[in-house]
C-alpha cells in the first residue's frame, strides 16, 4: 500500500486525458508526494509532451526538477519553480529547451549554477528563446560565466536578494545580451560595476540598490537607452552622486556622470577626457543620422501612427491604481493605462479591437498564462482603483454576459461547461474562459480589480465585468495588464495593445462606412452622443490621435510601484509618434 502512494498523481492523469498544455501543482498536498518521490517531480510529468506551461510552486520537499524534464518537455514556453526548496544546484541541468521563455526559479535554495548543474549548456545554447528569467530570492554566491552563451535573447533578468558580489565580465561582453532591458540585482553584496556594462545596448531599467557599491562608472551614461536607474542604499564615495541617487532624476544623474563626476572612479583623470569627448561626437553624429532619417520619413507622414502621452501632472483627474500585498503571491504586476479617442461604431471596428485582444491571448500572453488583458470602458469607471486578493468565496462579480456570482462559483459553473462541451463536441480540447481555469488550481485567493464603489470589475486571468463592458459607443478606455511573471512583460504587452488600437483607429477613421452605428447596443446609447467626438489635438485630415495618459500604481502607504506610459515606454515602431 505505501509504495502505491507516489503514484498517486491525479492532475497528471487528467492533463493526460485532456491534452492540456497547461499544468499548476501546488497546494498541500504536494509536500508528502514530492517527498515520496525523493525530493523530485515524478517521472510521469515528463511524459506530457504538449505541455507549454508548468507551475510548481510553494513546495519545500523540492530540491530538485529531477531527470528527464528537457527530453520530455520539449514544447515548454514557461518554466515556473518559485518559492520551494531547489538547491544548492540544479541536477541535471534545465536545458537544453528550445521553446522555453519564461523561467522562474525565485525564492528557492539555490547558491551556484556550474555547468552541469544550472540552466542549460552554452554551445549550442541550452536556452536560445529565453526572455525572462527570474533567480530572485536564493543564495547564489556567483552567476554562470556563460549565462548570455546560454541564454542570448534574454530581456529581463531578475537577481534581487542573493549574495552576489559582483557579475561575471562575459555578461557585458559587446554583443553578448543585445536585448537585456531589465537588470534587477537590489539587496545583494555587489563591490563593482564594470564600465563595459555600457555594451548593454537595450538596458532601459538598472536597479542595484542596497548592495556595497562605492563607485558607479561613468560609462553607464553611454547606455543608449537607459531611462530609470536605482542605486539608493550604496555608501558611494562620492557623496554629491551618493545625494543624487537618494533624490534626483535618472537624466540628473546620467548627465553628472558624462560630465566627469567624481561617481565615474579614481584614476582616469584627464586622461579619459578625450575618449569621453570622442564619445560625446559619436552619440552626436548617431543623433545627427536619426534626424536625418526621420526627415526622410517624413516623406511618407500620412502613413505613420501618431500617440500624445498626457502626463499625471498635466491631468487634473488621472487614474490611480492601489495595490494590495496580499497579490504578491497570487498575481504581483500590474499595469494600466487610459486611452481617450477610439471610434469604435464605423464597420468592424469593435470586432477587430476584441478580435486584436484575442490573438495578443494567443500569442504575446502564451494563452495568458504569462499575462492577461482586460479592457474597460472608461464611463462605467470609477476611481481609485483597487488591486487586491480575496478568498473565492468573497469575491463577487457580474461576468460578462451573466448574472452576479462568486468567484467560488463562477470557476464551478465553468468547470462543468467545460465537461459538458467536451461530452457534446466529443474532443479533449476546451474553448473559450474554459481554456485559463487551471490557472487558478490551489490558488487561496483570487486576483481582482476593484473600483471606488466596491464593484469588482476584473477577476484575472477569467473575466471581466459586464459593468465596464466595451461597446460600440465606447470612445474612452481604461486598460489593464497583470502577470505573475515579470512587470516588464506587462509594459511589453500594453506597448503592443496601444499599437494595435492606434492603427485599427487609423484604418476606421480614414474608412468610415455610414450608417454603422446600427447594432442594437449602439442604439440603446445612442441618445448619450451629440455629434462627433472631438479629441484633443485632432488632425485637419479626419485622423485623430489617440491620448494616452498615465496611470499611476501605488503601494498601500502611496509609494510609487509604476507609471505607465514611461518615458521608456511605448517606443515600439518605426511607424509610431509618440508625443510626450
Amino acid at each position: 500500500m505505501a509504495a502505491a502512494a507516489p503514484e498517486a498523481w491525479p492532475e497528471l492523469e487528467l492533463a493526460e486525458r485532456e491534452r492540456r498544455r497547461e499544468l499548476l501543482l501546488t497546494g498541500p498536498g504536494l509536500e508528502q508526494r514530492v517527498r515520496a518521490a525523493g525530493g523530485r517531480l515524478p517521472p510521469r510529468l515528463f511524459t506530457l509532451p504538449l505541455l507549454h506551461y508548468l507551475e510548481v510552486s510553494g513546495c519545500g520537499s523540492l530540491r530538485e526538477p529531477g531527470p528527464g524534464l528537457a527530453q520530455g518537455l520539449p514544447q515548454l514556453h514557461s518554466l515556473v519553480l518559485r518559492r520551494n526548496a531547489l538547491g544548492p544546484g540544479l541536477s541535471p541541468e534545465l536545458g537544453p529547451l528550445p521553446a522555453l521563455r519564461v523561467l522562474d526559479l525565485s525564492g528557492n535554495a539555490l547558491e551556484a549554477l556550474p555547468p552541469g548543474q544550472g540552466l542549460g549548456p552554452a554551445e549550442p545554447p541550452g536556452l536560445p528563446q529565453l526572455q525572462s528569467l527570474n533567480l530572485s530570492g536564493n543564495r547564489l554566491r556567483e552567476l554562470p560565466a556563460d549565462l548570455a552563451l546560454c541564454a542570448p535573447r534574454l530581456q529581463t533578468l531578475n537577481l534581487t536578494g542573493n549574495c552576489l558580489d559582483s557579475f561575471p565580465a562575459a555578461l557585458f561582453r559587446p554583443g553578448a545580451l543585445p536585448l537585456l532591458s531589465e537588470l534587477a540585482a537590489a539587496d545583494n553584496r555587489l563591490r563593482e560595476l564594470s564600465p563595459d556594462i555600457s555594451h548593454l545596448a537595450s538596458l532601459k531599467t538598472l536597479d542595484l540598490s542596497n548592495n556595497q557599491l562605492s563607485e558607479i562608472p561613468a560609462e553607464l551614461a553611454d547606455c543608449p537607452k537607459l531611462k530609470e536607474i536605482n542605486f539608493r542604499g550604496n555608501r558611494l564615495r562620492d557623496k554629491r552622486l551618493e545625494k543624487m541617487v537618494s533624490g534626483c532624476q535618472t537624466r540628473s544623474i546620467l548627465e553628472y556622470l558624462r560630465a566627469g563626476g567624481r561617481g565615474g572612479g579614481r584614476g582616469r583623470g584627464r586622461a579619459e577626457g578625450a575618449d569621453k569627448e570622442e564619445g560625446r561626437r559619436k552619440r552626436r553624429e548617431r543623433r545627427k543620422q536619426e534626424s536625418s532619417e526621420g526627415e526622410e520619413a517624413a516623406v511618407d507622414e500620412a502613413s505613420r501612427l501618431l500617440l500624445r502621452v498626457l502626463h499625471v501632472s498635466e491631468n487634473p483627474a488621472p487614474l490611480m491604481v492601489r495595490v494590495s500585498p496580499e497579490v504578491k503571491d497570487v498575481r504581483p504586476f500590474i499595469v494600466g493605462a487610459v486611452v481617450r479617442g477610439m471610434d469604435l461604431r464605423p464597420g468592424n471596428a469593435l470586432k477587430q479591437f476584441l478580435s486584436s485582444q484575442t490573438k495578443l491571448h494567443e500569442d504575446l500572453c502564451e494563452k495568458r498564462t504569462a499575462a492577461t488583458i482586460a479592457t474597460h470602458d472608461l464611463r462605467a469607471v470609477r476611481g481609485p482603483l483597487l488591486y487586491a486578493a480575496r478568498p473565492p468565496q468573497d469575491l463577487k462579480i457580474i461576468p460578462l454576459g451573466r448574472r452576479e456570482v462568486k468567484a467560488k462559483d463562477l470557476v464551478r459553473q465553468l468547470q462543468l461547461e467545460a465537461e459538458e462541451h467536451r461530452k457534446q463536441k466529443k474532443r479533449q480540447n476546451v474553448s473559450g474562459l474554459h481554456r485559463y481555469l487551471h490557472l487558478l488550481d490551489g490558488k487561496e485567493n483570487y486576483p481582482c480589480l476593484v473600483d471606488a464603489e466596491g464593484d469588482v470589475i476584473s477577476f484575472p486571468p477569467i473575466t471581466n465585468s459586464e459593468k465596464t463592458k466595451i461597446k460600440k459607443t465606447t470612445c474612452d478606455l481604461f486598460l489593464e495588464v497583470t502577470s505573475a511573471t515579470s512587470l516588464q512583460i506587462c509594459k511589453d504587452i500594453m506597448d503592443t495593445l496601444i499599437l494595435k488600437m492606434a492603427e485599427i483607429n487609423k484604418y476606421t477613421s480614414e474608412n468610415k462606412e455610414e450608417g454603422s452605428l446600427s447594432d442594437p447596443e449602439a442604439d440603446a446609447v445612442s441618445g448619450q452622443l451629440s455629434g462627433p467626438r472631438a479629441t484633443p489635438g485632432a488632425e485637419s485630415d479626419g485622423s485623430p490621435p489617440l491620448v494616452v495618459e498615465q496611470v499611476r500604481v501605488v503601494d498601500e502607504e502611496g509609494h510609487l510601484k509604476v507609471v505607465y506610459p514611461s518615458k521608456t515606454d511605448l517606443d515600439i515602431a518605426a511607424h509610431v509618434t509618440v508625443i510626450r
